[in-house]
């Protein structure tokens, strides 16, 4: 009944493990060092002084004071006119010519309105308290006249126009829209203009001066300027006239950079009052932002017969430009025969506008802008406008 395991299968508890056999250990070799030849040693330590020898007597000096000491603690170099070959020997800086301000302010070398310590600088267009330009002053709407004009609007369902009249007589008007910001196009040449001639009262220069046509004028777009030869000169009399008359854009540009840059004419702009108005892009503008409002352009037309604004010479020199513009095909298709029409137009394809002051033959006279946003090239949009100039003629010369 019972079951007995072997003797030899019992562990007594008093007995040792076995102990197990230890892995032989393995001896590793020590690497010899190589010893170096002196010879080479002392030749390797004499390069690496010569090396810094040479770097501390020559290249640091030359470096510290043609390098780091002209760009973080400059000198006024003598320039290099009149120099003799020994005095160019002696001063190895004589070329070096850094600044960290332009460094930093990259825009300033070519965009600039102010300076200051001989220093370019851009600073913000700030609005003056006083204005050197009038307002209209303003009576009563014409309410039959606008009942007409919105009645157009609604045959012309694609365009999207701001319109705004004045007439001298009895300071009534017309305001569709006037005071919304509509591209430019090149109706922002008529503030360039204006801007040009304030800038030649103020002896910043003359209307018979010169300016060369640069590269980076050419614009394209309208005007024929685009075609010439760049190094010629032209007068600034030359530049004004084929810009309005022409609206060439090439001209536009040189005289926007004769006068200090765009921001310049932004200067100009909130000196006179003019709020809304703005200049951001060289032309062309086909983007359309370049803004300005109808109301705007309307108060810049007004101030064209202030003499406290512009002296005569300059008005004369003015409407005589804009007499001779050669588009009359919008506002002007719509006058009546004898009525004279000094005006600017702009097109940029999506904005179509014309701007100006009506002579009428009975001696009336009034301010009229017409912005017209439309498809792209629509002729619709030329037609509303030439519609819009016959209403509004015959409600106020007719």
């Amino acid at each position: 009944m019972y079951a007995y395991r072997e003797q030899s299968q019992v562990r007594p508890l008093h007995a040792v493990p076995e102990r197990r056999t230890a892995a032989p250990r393995v001896v590793r070799k020590k690497k010899k060092v190589k010893k170096q030849n002196p010879l080479v040693a002392f030749f390797r330590t004499t390069l690496l002084l010569s090396f810094l020898s040479v770097f501390i007597v020559f290249v640091h000096p030359t470096a510290y004071n043609c390098l780091i000491k002209q760009v973080f603690f400059p000198e006024k170099i003598p320039t290099v006119t009149g120099f003799t070959n020994t005095m160019k020997t002696q001063n190895p800086c004589y070329r070096i010519d850094v600044d960290l301000y332009r460094i930093a302010n990259p825009v300033t070398n070519y965009v600039h309105n102010d300076m200051f310590n001989n220093e370019l600088l851009l600073t913000p267009t700030v609005e003056k308290a006083h204005s050197e330009v009038t307002t209209m002053y303003h009576t009563t709407e014409i309410a039959s006249l606008k009942q007409q004009l919105t009645g157009l609007m609604a045959q012309y369902p694609s365009i999207k126009p701001s319109i705004y009249v004045w007439e001298y007589e009895q300071g009534q008007y017309i305001d569709i829209k006037a005071n919304e910001l509509y591209p430019a196009a090149s109706i922002i040449k008529l503030p360039v203009l204006v801007r040009m001639f304030k800038s030649i009262e103020s002896g910043q220069f003359k209307l018979n001066d010169e300016m060369k046509m640069l590269e980076q004028y050419r614009s394209s777009g309208s005007g024929n300027m685009q075609y010439g030869q760049a190094g010629r000169s032209f007068t600034m009399d030359y530049l004004a006239k084929v810009m309005i008359e022409d609206s060439d854009n090439t001209s536009t540009n040189m005289i926007m950079a004769k006068m200090g840059g765009m921001d310049d004419v932004n200067i100009g702009l909130r000196d006179w009052g003019i709020s809304k108005t703005y200049v951001r892009t060289w032309l062309p503008d086909l983007g359309g932002t370049n803004k300005t409002t109808a109301y705007d352009i309307a108060k810049i037309l007004y101030n064209l017969d202030n003499p406290g604004f512009l002296n005569i010479n300059s008005r004369e020199s003015i409407i005589d430009y804009m007499s001779h513009v050669k588009n009359d095909r919008l506002i002007q298709a719509g006058l009546g025969e004898g009525a004279l029409f000094i005006h600017k137009t702009g097109d940029i394809g999506t904005m179509l506008g014309d701007a100006g002051i009506v002579y009428a033959p009975n001696g009336k006279k009034y301010i009229v802008v017409i912005l017209a946003m439309r498809p792209h090239n629509s002729y619709q949009g030329k037609e509303f406008i030439v519609k819009a100039s016959e209403t509004i003629y015959k409600a106020i010369a007719g």
